[in-house]
């Protein structure tokens, strides 16, 4: 066995822990900032300098709180849930290349040759901790939202992996790392002109690109159950949905399971469609680990443009009504997703690319 290796795995294993859950932390921390910002309130302002211990406080009072559970609840899995949220997110973060290479060593977990279907495989496991959960409180408001939240992780899932076909047309395999290197060399698809898009053919295909990401953010969002897709919890209708029962500790791993889902849900997208680590001008590790550095930080720099996307929508859009939620999965996103992979797959075709 190549102790190196494991030495290495286990040190990026590691590393990214401590950076996803520091950034779930301070996910939560941004958003009550940037909600307040819109709203014209201050925000969390007392805890440290900005209200920057925010974040250790509430760790402690969630630690802190009484632990519940309901009688009638089935027990097993009423404390299996919220461990089935919250692994999925973490673990699909393993396939994400995060930045080039550090001292010579790629800056990824596992470079699978199937890497997207590894991501929808396991992010589609998510639902199951929150079907479970509202099933096993023996409750009839968080059972109809694991019911709602199963119904539409099924409609737009659909959607995400349709969206991605096109991209993976262009590049010929599944490989996340492959993705990355062939927007370095062509040009990121959401912005063709950053990169060496010489063949003038390769810009009709800009729009296709467009409709791709737009499609896949979209769902991404329904997938996440963030604003304006978070039926499953609708305060307002079911007094929080599936994890109304769940008090201390568990509704945190509920609450962690959210953001580190629009964490690895943003480094996905950024992945596909930003260039990845990727910045113009900027070398790769290759040259020396100052640069296999600033890829990193490039990376996340990217990461939470989009969280900050994701937070902006959920303060500035109301929540869809739940027909209107199906309908537009079914009955237009599907659609533009399927006719967005024909007119890709006959502009490559047809078209000297």
């Amino acid at each position: 066995m190549d102790f190196s290796f494991v030495i290495t795995s286990l040190l990026k294993i590691v590393g990214i822990l401590v950076v996803i859950l520091t950034m779930v932390s301070y996910a939560v921390y941004a958003e009550r900032r940037v909600s307040a910002f819109i709203q014209d309130r201050l925000g969390p302002n007392r805890v440290g300098p900005a209200g920057l211990f925010q974040p250790i406080a509430d760790m402690f009072k969630l630690l802190l709180k009484e632990d519940f559970t309901p009688r009638a609840a089935n027990t097993f899995y009423y404390w299996l849930a919220p461990c089935l949220a919250v692994m999925p997110a973490i673990i699909t973060i393993a396939v994400v290349p995060f930045g080039s290479t550090l001292f010579g060593v790629p800056m990824v977990i596992a470079d699978v040759n199937v890497g997207i279907l590894f991501v929808f495989a396991i992010a589609s496991l998510g639902v199951y901790g929150i079907v479970i959960g509202g099933w096993a409180s023996n409750s009839k408001y968080p059972f109809l939202g694991g019911i709602r939240s199963s119904a539409q992780m099924l409609s737009y899932e659909l959607s995400l992996g349709l969206a991605v076909i096109p991209v993976f047309l262009l590049v010929g395999n599944l490989r996340l790392t492959s993705v990355v290197r062939y927007q370095i060399e062509h040009g990121w698809f959401i912005a063709p002109f950053v990169g060496d898009w010489t063949n003038p053919w390769k810009w009709l295909l800009t729009v296709p690109m467009i409709i791709s990401f737009l499609v896949f953010m979209i769902a991404m969002f329904a997938e996440t159950n963030r604003l304006p897709f978070d039926l499953p919890e609708a305060e307002q209708e079911l007094a929080g949905g599936y994890n109304t029962e769940y008090s201390s500790m568990k509704f945190a791993l509920y609450f962690l399971g959210e953001y580190a889902a629009m964490i690895t849900g943003s480094a996905v997208l950024v992945t596909l469609f930003f260039g990845g680590w990727h910045f113009p001008g900027i070398p790769d590790g290759s040259r020396g680990w100052l640069f296999g550095l600033i890829n990193i930080a490039v990376f996340f720099a990217k990461v939470s443009i989009m969280i900050f996307i994701f937070m902006w929508v959920r303060w500035t859009l109301p929540r869809f009504r739940y027909d209107q939620l199906m309908r537009l999965g079914w009955l237009f996103f599907f659609e533009i997703a399927l006719v967005n992979i024909f007119i890709v797959a006959a502009i490559l075709r047809f078209v000297p690319i």
